[in-house]
């Protein structure tokens, strides 16, 4: 019995293995076709370069330096003029786009990791204590308004440099814990699942590498929709004061354009504002036609 319930096991997740691998495939394929998704992941792209461009510093090291005139105009020197101190604006927009990647990357991987594991162990232990507490906690987390809850948690740990990062993925990992969830409910009910339990494989074990691996496509889509709201979130937060406190982002100079633009200087809001839209619009096309390519009903 422990033989054929070993052998089914077997079949089973090989059987389940090479569907995935097959839906895949097309999904690749999908992509690759999509004339405005590849658009939308160049574009992508390119800020990445810029950002690790940064990383590297073979570029925007200069955005804290006082070099220039109050307000000073673009010029071959300073492409996007200078600020009301007479800081470089190109060099503090083009760092912003590292901080916002770092941002972005930080929460989305590891908000997105915690709503996998969260989700899967309450969808593997359906209806016991462990899935009515983690249920019980985003349910908690999800009655609270976003911005308040995320401002409070900056505001608390306010002396801490990753304060911003932990309450953002203290309020996004629900999702992806939420879908998830869902879906390991489904697939435990698979024959490959029950066949493990009967050879007794640890139900760790099932959840991590049976189950989970089956669940890839939905912590793709769902981490790049967290990295945009993470960039999003970051500009709300550092324009009221409570995000990026040693460096520099598009939030912070959209603040500090505030009395600028009042004086009829433009550069720093346009700068920050027309790179943020275009790695969220981009970083959204790229999130939807993904989440389009990696539909089990559009890919069958």
């Amino acid at each position: 019995m422990s033989v054929a319930g070993e052998t089914l096991a077997g079949a089973g997740d090989l059987t389940l293995r090479k569907t995935r691998e097959s839906l895949w495939s097309k999904a690749r394929y999908k992509f690759r076709h999509d004339v405005w998704g590849m658009v939308a992941l160049g574009i992508v792209l390119v800020y990445f370069v810029i950002a690790l461009g940064v990383w590297l510093g073979i570029w925007g090291q200069g955005w804290s330096a006082v070099g220039g005139e109050k307000w000073g105009s673009m010029s071959a020197e300073y492409w996007f003029g200078t600020n009301i101190i007479g800081q470089d604006v190109y060099d503090r927009a083009i760092y912003s786009i590292k901080t916002a990647f770092e941002i972005g990357l930080v929460v989305a991987v590891l908000s997105t990791v915690m709503g996998a594991v969260l989700g899967a162990i309450a969808g593997f232990f359906q209806g016991s204590w462990t899935d009515e507490v983690i249920l019980w906690l985003m349910g908690v987390l999800d009655s609270i308004p976003f911005y308040l809850f995320v401002a409070a948690v900056a505001f608390a740990l306010g002396g801490y440099a990753y304060s911003m990062h932990l309450a953002m993925i203290a309020v996004f990992w629900t999702i992806t814990a939420r879908l998830v969830r869902g879906e390991v409910i489904k697939l435990k009910n698979f024959e490959f699942v029950e066949a493990a339990h009967a050879i007794g494989v640890p139900h760790f074990l099932i959840i991590f590498r049976h189950i989970m691996p089956n669940t890839l496509h939905i912590l793709l889509v769902q981490s790049t929709i967290v990295f945009v709201a993470a960039i999003k979130t970051e500009v709300i937060l550092s324009f009221l004061g409570l995000g990026v406190k040693d460096g520099v982002s598009w939030g912070l100079m959209i603040a500090e354009s505030t009395q600028e633009v009042l004086a009829g200087h433009f550069n720093n809001f346009v700068a920050a504002s027309v790179l943020m839209f275009g790695l969220v619009m981009a970083f959204n096309m790229f999130a939807d036609s993904l989440q389009d390519a990696l539909d089990p009903k559009k890919v069958s």
